[in-house]
């Protein structure tokens, strides 16, 4: 019987909105970084739509007190993963208040920094606020949220909403941030950090707030270049006015994705914070109109369903793709498609999930969404999409939507066979390349790609004339780029001419793509892959130093003389190489071990996760191991980022299979710490 009453209850909580209506909650926080915990006084009021005797909210391993309905005390119970009160609800309005303390395991982290100062911030979507917010787990229950947070007064605090009052408590500043409409929990955030503050402007007059720590000031203008115009462009074209009233975009160390929506609030991870070198390689355009659109799509009006994410997901992308079409201009546009349509299909053809379909991939969500919107803004028209969206968010605003209610508002304007449209893009696998390719070939450059890439098969002699006609010509440059890519296997003398060509076109990433392609750099080009060096692309820089490294032995002195100085993106990817290659030039340096604990320090914990892999992957290839890096690859099993963890475990499973390394990991397990401990032993016994 247990089994049925499992089921029955999970079937109760999934209906709750039909019995309950959650309205606003306010709340009172503190965060104790040393104990990497989250405690406080909540406040939420409710509606009963329906009598029910159980009202649960989602909260995992979180402890409770003082809980009451109507400054009553009540029966709950806390089940590790809700907190359910029960009693005898009748319709009508009630408040329900406790306080909770919790540690949570996922959602909301804490991220140490040097001399003690330390970041946090949270993430909903994927791993849910209720790890660190007593709140819902379920979409469709959208809340008025505001929250008070006490912190250092040295500290900047962040959350979603107008920031009402700030209050000095001593060494701490009380923060009170409220919403004014309701949303879906995961929107809900937290960031606590030492950052400056510009702000700006809307033409409708949003305010707009950029954030970043003091010492990246400088990389202001290139991290930020378009977001103002981004959010002008797309208020306008959109045609509903962004229904928040702030917009604020703060990066965090460490962050799980690109970029999260939350409301009124975007996160972002700091490898987008660049200089203008490192704009050219790792811009944060895409992912800063991607986060924005879904203020619009997926805030203001919410997929009720994950069967329906493509009405999130695919609607940003999408809507980013136009802000980007807007900002760099057609070719961009087509050649992004094009890239997304060839990596569909080469999808598809392992792939058997479709768009409307709760266990579809990111590919599918994300791209293939984006496609379905570009093929029916065409088949409409834009006069008749735009009509469409309009109505749509307007009917749903602060709602859930399926795909039905968004085709209900395309029908009102258009007699477009939606039934044969959602069979072909939403419910097939199988991807359109006939209308696809009908489209793209509108664009003067696809129209040259396609004649590109039907000639991978053929002999470089038959297609070489055609192929430095393209490279004289003004195409836009990815052409370019798929021609030197299909030169990558021919012999050198044969494909000579056509690589000079690509290196005097000046532009920075059909140079890039010859410095990746040519990794067996004869003398007689030497001199023109050695100006690679002086590319204004980090990435350009790394790739040229290493393989002039490679390549020319005799002069590695001359090419470490040149970079000693490099430092590259965010994660040091230019200074890691350096040191890695320096330490591995005979006699290149007097003192080695000053650049070997250099190396070392950017792979421990004082650095974000990109820039410890970055030296860790470069300490191993070039086998620089001791205690103290063996050391720091079992800490990055223990991060909070799986894509480390996993490099970290990944590695120490690889050093394993050596017997010396082997002794050398029993060797520092006693000096880990608990949870490193726990993740090594496991690594040894398998």
């Amino acid at each position: 019987m247990k089994y049925i009453f499992l089921l029955f209850t999970s079937l109760l909580f999934a209906q709750q909105t039909k019995y309950v209506d959650f309205k606003t909650v306010s709340a009172q926080l503190s965060l104790n970084p040393k104990e990497k915990t989250v405690s406080g006084s909540v406040n939420y009021t409710f509606a009963v739509l329906q009598p029910i005797d159980t009202i649960k909210i989602d909260a995992k391993n979180m402890e409770f007190s003082k809980v009451q309905v109507d400054n009553k005390d009540v029966v709950f119970v806390n089940s590790g993963k809700q907190l359910q009160i029960m009693g005898n609800f009748q319709k009508g309005e009630n408040h329900l208040t406790f306080e909770y303390t919790a540690k949570p395991k996922q959602a909301l982290y804490f991220i140490d920094i040097e001399n003690k100062e330390v970041q946090i911030w949270t993430q909903g979507q994927g791993r849910y606020t209720s790890n660190w917010f007593p709140s819902f787990d379920d979409v469709n229950e959208k809340v008025i949220f505001s929250l008070g947070i006490s912190y250092d007064k040295d500290y900047q605090v962040i959350s979603n909403g107008i920031l009402k009052e700030k209050n000095t408590k001593g060494d701490l500043l009380q923060w009170q941030y409220e919403m004014e409409k309701p949303m879906s929990s995961y929107l809900l955030m937290l960031a606590v950090g030492k950052y400056d503050k510009k702000e700006s402007k809307a033409k409708s007059n949003i305010p707009l707030e950029y954030y970043l720590e003091n010492k990246d000031l400088a990389r202001f203008e290139p991290t930020f270049r378009y977001s103002k115009r981004i959010f002008d462009f797309l208020e306008k074209e959109i045609g509903v006015k962004y229904p928040w009233e702030i917009y604020r975009q703060i990066p965090v160390r460490d962050f799980l994705y690109a970029g999260m929506e939350n409301t009124t609030s975007t996160l972002l991870a700091t490898r987008y914070v660049v200089d203008s070198t490192g704009f050219t390689d790792r811009n944060y355009t895409n992912v800063d109109a991607h986060e924005l659109a879904h203020h619009w799509f997926g805030d203001l009006i919410t997929a009720e369903s994950s069967k329906h994410h493509w009405l999130q997901e695919g609607f940003a992308t999408y809507f980013a793709a136009l802000a980007e079409r807007d900002i760099f201009g057609d070719d961009y546009f087509y050649s992004k498609l094009y890239d997304t349509a060839q990596q569909i299909k080469f999808a598809s053809r392992t792939d058997s999930i479709p768009v409307l379909n709760p266990k579809a991939s990111s590919l599918t969500f994300y791209e293939k969404g984006a496609w379905t919107l570009f093929v029916l803004h065409e088949s409409i028209g834009d006069k008749a999409f735009k009509k469409a969206i309009k109505s749509y968010l307007k009917k749903y605003a602060y709602q859930n939507v399926n795909t039905q209610n968004f085709f209900d508002e395309i029908k009102k304007v258009s007699s477009f066979d939606l039934d044969k449209f959602q069979k072909t893009w939403l419910e097939s696998t199988v991807f359109d390349t006939s209308t696809a390719n009908a489209l793209l070939s509108k664009n003067k450059s696809i129209q040259v790609r396609l004649e590109v890439d039907k000639l991978k098969k053929t002999p470089l002699a038959e297609k070489r004339e055609f192929f430095i006609k393209t490279l004289n010509s003004d195409v836009y440059h990815t052409v370019k780029e798929v021609i030197i890519d299909q030169l990558e296997n021919e012999k050198y003398e044969a494909k000579k001419e056509l690589l000079l060509l690509a290196m005097k076109s000046n532009d920075v990433q059909i140079r890039q793509t010859v410095a990746e392609t040519l990794t067996k750099i004869p003398e007689d080009f030497r001199t023109e892959y050695e100006t690679l060096l002086d590319d204004k692309s980090y990435q350009t820089q790394e790739v040229a130093l290493y393989w002039l490294w490679r390549n020319f032995p005799d002069r590695r002195t001359e090419y470490l003389n040149k970079s000693k100085n490099w430092i590259g993106f965010n994660d040091y990817n230019l200074r890691t190489l350096w040191l890695s290659l320096a330490l591995s030039t005979t006699n290149y340096t007097d003192n080695p071990d000053e650049l070997v604990n250099e190396l070392i320090a950017f792979s421990s914990t004082k650095y974000e996760a990109t820039t410890r892999q970055n030296a860790l992957e470069k300490l191993i290839a070039f086998k620089i191991i001791n205690d103290q890096v063996l050391s720091n690859l079992v800490a990055a099993t223990t991060h909070h980022m799986w894509q480390f963890s996993k490099f970290g475990r990944d590695t120490v499973r690889l050093l394993l299979k050596n017997p010396e390394m082997r002794a050398s990991f029993e060797r520092i397990l006693p000096n880990l710490t608990s949870d490193e401990q726990f993740q090594l032993n496991r690594l040894l016994k398998e």
